[in-house]
């Protein structure tokens, strides 16, 4: 069933974030995605980041770009972000049945959605969403790499990184599914003291120490340490892609918001 404009949430910051017309928003992508060098492997998972893209789309370009090499693609994506605008406990999924973007419609995984709202930790909710761009901004990036796909997309509110763990083991699936957890960096540091701090907590996420991480070192730190806790059971390895600020990018380097993007990827197995 086709969804209705009943039932799909709207997008909230396009015209803001990122452009509002589709051939603006697809020239905006191409360029950063060109401007990336992946290197080969097919990543589990990729640590992005969500502010507007002329600070932060290059960065993200980098993951988005290793994505962009996977074959066969992805057909469902289960997507973390950090909700800026309403408290809650836990992790809120949609009750639209699709999001929208000048791209086009993404269809949630209503099976997957209903199968995993039974946790106690997961409820469903579009007055969470509303307004909620660290994931907004992840869906054009998506559709240009992976075309159509199902999405999960979580926003993650006080929750441990066990909860958040437990989440993402349930809907973990095969080489059909990939992770994409969204979050800045450090925030409004001058540009030396960002540098530092965003340096160490790279070598924290590389590590998969999730014990090293807070709320000062990451916007999005509930949704990455459950990232992190589950990729060392499932013996990850990460890769640093990017790290730069916005002192780099498009702003001034008095008071600057760090930006990392990070792939994880399933260790080789041995042969027999």
């Amino acid at each position: 069933m086709r969804p209705t404009a009943k039932n799909v949430r709207a997008s909230a910051v396009a015209g803001t974030f990122y452009p509002a017309t589709r051939a603006r928003l697809l020239d905006e992508l191409d360029t950063f995605l060109a401007e990336a060098h992946p290197t080969p492997g097919r990543p589990k998972a990729v640590v992005v980041p969500h502010a507007g893209y002329v600070y932060s789309g290059a960065i993200a370009g980098s993951a988005y770009a290793l994505v962009e090499q996977m074959e066969p693609k992805p057909t469902r994506v289960v997507l973390l972000g950090p909700g800026h605008y309403v408290a809650f406990d836990g992790l809120a999924l949609p009750e639209a049945s699709a999001l929208d973007t000048p791209l086009g419609t993404v269809p949630v995984d209503e099976g997957a959605a209903e199968a995993v709202a039974r946790l106690p930790q997961v409820m469903r909710s579009d007055f969470v969403h509303e307004r909620e761009h660290s994931l907004e901004v992840q869906l054009p990036f998506l559709q240009r790499v992976l075309g159509q796909f199902l999405l999960l997309p979580f926003a993650v509110g006080r929750a441990s990184a066990a909860e958040v763990s437990q989440v993402l083991d349930a809907v973990w699936g095969g080489p059909e599914t990939l992770l994409v957890v969204s979050t800045d960096l450090s925030h409004y540091l001058p540009y030396d003291e960002a540098k530092a701090l965003d340096s160490q907590t790279a070598e924290h996420v590389t590590a998969l120490d999730f014990a090293g991480i807070d709320s000062e070192a990451a916007c999005g730190s509930h949704a990455l340490k459950g990232l992190l806790l589950s990729a060392r059971r499932h013996a990850l390895e990460g890769r640093l892609l990017d790290l730069r600020s916005s002192g780099d990018t498009a702003g001034d380097k008095k008071k600057v918001v760090g930006y990392g993007a990070f792939a994880f990827f399933e260790k080789p197995r041995l042969s027999q």
